[in-house]
């Protein structure tokens, strides 16, 4: 009996422990403060919050969300198993060298990526140092050196994106401005629709006297729409709907060689990394747990 009450308490014993581990798994799994994880990959954990915010900012859905964090983590954690890191000099020289190619100062590109794209220098350091990340990592894994285009597929890359390499002198815009980015998504949705707390503005925008971030987001809105809902920098949002482009010219394909050789060259990039990262999550341990 004596020996059967310690086999007993020894069970007992055994119980609370494994109740106890599962307790503290479930609270790490379930009642985080961050609200929760929704997918482990390879045991490093992505949250609710982080599935929701990538929501909010893409506008795809919890799925198509937790799919890309999954890309980003899966990178992130083959640049620790590689090795690879991203220094401040090397993102500061990166990001002086898109002012210099926006013939902006360091001051003037940090603000217009503010207005324009909505990232603060905190964001726009964490994008060049993913993208540096990237390059990398693709050096680390190609299998050879990547060749230079050659004139044909430059000249069918241009063919296929002569909207690219267009410009007009200037745009008649109407520019949608709320308080309220919700308020914005319903004008947009429904533009005849009367909305509170929008305010318009007719103008005729010039080309050459606006930087080169903003030029580039607005020729990239098609006639007759709307652009993406962006900050505007007074506490606000705002969004262009393109009215007209006036006198487009397309730029001869020799003075933008450069220019398609490296868009080449960097959707050639992205390709391998695709088929590489493909081929990684296919043997790599995830669980999706819950998704928003």
């Amino acid at each position: 009996m004596l020996k059967a009450g310690k086999i007993g308490n020894f069970c007992i014993g055994a119980s609370m422990r494994s109740l106890t581990l599962s307790t503290l798994l479930a609270t790490f799994l379930w009642s985080a403060p961050i609200g929760g994880v929704a997918v482990l990959v390879k045991n490093t954990p992505i949250t609710l919050y982080e599935v929701q915010q990538e929501m909010k900012q893409s506008g795809t859905s919890a799925k198509q969300s937790a799919d890309t964090l999954i890309r980003k983590k899966l990178e992130q954690l083959e640049a620790q198993e590689k090795k690879i890191t991203v220094t401040s000099q090397e993102i500061n020289e990166e990001l002086g060298r898109m002012a210099a190619q926006n013939n902006l100062s360091m001051e003037q590109f940090l603000n217009a990526m503010q207005t324009v794209r909505g990232l603060s220098e905190k964001d726009l350091n964490a994008k060049v140092e993913e993208s540096i990340k990237g390059q990398k990592l693709y050096s680390a894994i190609a299998f050879s050196k990547m060749g230079q285009p050659t004139t044909e597929e430059e000249n069918e890359y241009y063919q296929l994106h002569l909207d690219e390499f267009s410009r007009p002198e200037s745009f008649d815009v109407t520019t949608y401005i709320s308080t309220s980015q919700e308020a914005l998504a319903i004008q947009i949705a429904d533009p005849m629709r009367h909305v509170e707390n929008i305010q318009t503005k007719e103008e005729n925008i010039p080309f050459g006297k606006i930087n080169p971030q903003l030029a580039q987001l607005l020729n990239k809105i098609p006639e007759g729409s709307f652009s993406a809902i962006l900050p505007n920098g007074q506490n606000g949002f705002m969004s262009f709907y393109m009215r007209n482009k006036i006198n487009v010219v397309t730029e001869n394909v020799d003075t933008v060689r450069p220019q398609i050789a490296n868009a080449i060259l960097g959707e050639k990039r992205n390709q391998v990394l695709n088929d590489y990262f493909t081929r990684l999550r296919l043997s790599a341990d995830i669980k999706v747990l819950r998704l928003p």
